[in-house]
């Protein structure tokens, strides 16, 4: 009898114990939530997808280079936007479709989350992949699209392609943090630059408070470009990097971005490949984001 009560009130001690272990080691592997308010941070792509079944409208919009008051610093001159629609077709993985003004751009775009963040143990990143596929619907007679072979136009030679493995890590509830590595290519390019392109991207969010973020990005070519000759003189078609700060209000349904930067092209690869502003003398635009999730 004895030997039955002393079993007994092991069992009551010792079975709390071990439910508490497991019900703490699955809080510790649960997935990391919100590392970033939306599906892109400004410019680039972040780690984050929609939720199955859930459909993000975009807009993007880039003013025009910051002048002076004449031109209420840019806001007056050519704009240029991208409207766009993703669809979560399961929680890691989905597909968009956009346009953007400028050159006529139509793209369709991917992204699957690989690996995804835990909580104190387990996956210390979140690991996704994006891509992409842009075709320029100019007028192939108005020469948009550089040497082709033969001189003659292909319709292949609207395509650009563009692919990026992003790592992202939620430090703790305020800062997030990412780095991608990108490569790009153009079937067609004007003389001078090189149809293949590696780059990197990084990027963060720090949450000031409530709903309020300071959000950064820093986009740099890394494939040196070759010197032309114009006028007898070598010109150097090596891009700038691209540097934007902004500040971001999210909620549970919206996502609301306001920014500076010095690149006015949206789609990444024209971005990396075509950027003509140089931040450090200050040629900067303003532009904003509007995230819709239904």
């Amino acid at each position: 009898m004895k030997k039955i009560l002393f079993t007994l009130m092991m069992l009551v001690f010792i079975t709390p114990a071990f439910c508490q272990e497991e019900e703490q080691t699955q809080t510790e592997n649960k997935p990391v939530k919100n590392t970033f308010t939306a599906g892109t941070l400004i410019e680039n792509q972040t780690v984050m997808t929609p939720f199955k079944g859930a459909l993000e409208l975009q807009i993007q919009h880039r003013f025009s280079l910051i002048e002076n008051i004449h031109d209420l610093y840019g806001l007056y001159g050519s704009a240029n936007t991208r409207l766009g629609m993703n669809y979560g077709i399961t929680d890691k993985i989905m597909v968009g479709i956009g346009t953007t003004k400028d050159y006529k751009l139509t793209d369709l775009q991917w992204k699957y989350q690989i690996l995804q963040q835990t909580k104190m143990k387990g996956m210390p990143i979140t690991l996704t992949y994006h891509g992409n596929l842009v075709a320029d619907l100019r007028d192939s007679s108005s020469g948009a699209f550089g040497p082709t072979n033969g001189g003659r136009f292909k319709e292949i030679h609207r395509l650009s392609y563009f692919s990026q493995i992003i790592v992202a890590r939620k430090f703790n509830d305020k800062l997030s943090l990412q780095i991608a590595p990108g490569f790009s290519y153009f079937n067609s390019v004007p003389t001078g630059y090189k149809n293949s392109n590696v780059s990197i991207s990084a990027g963060g969010r720090y949450k000031v408070f409530g709903s309020h973020s300071i959000i950064f990005e820093y986009d740099q070519l890394l494939t040196k470009q070759d010197s032309i000759v114009v006028e007898g003189k070598y010109v150097n078609k090596q891009p700038n990097p691209n540097l934007t700060l902004g500040w971001e209000i999210g909620t549970a349904t919206h996502c609301f971005q306001v920014f500076v930067t010095n690149h006015q092209q949206i789609v990444n690869q024209r971005n990396l490949l075509f950027s003509t502003n140089d931040f450090k003398k200050r040629k900067y635009l303003f532009g904003f984001n509007i995230t819709v999730r239904f």
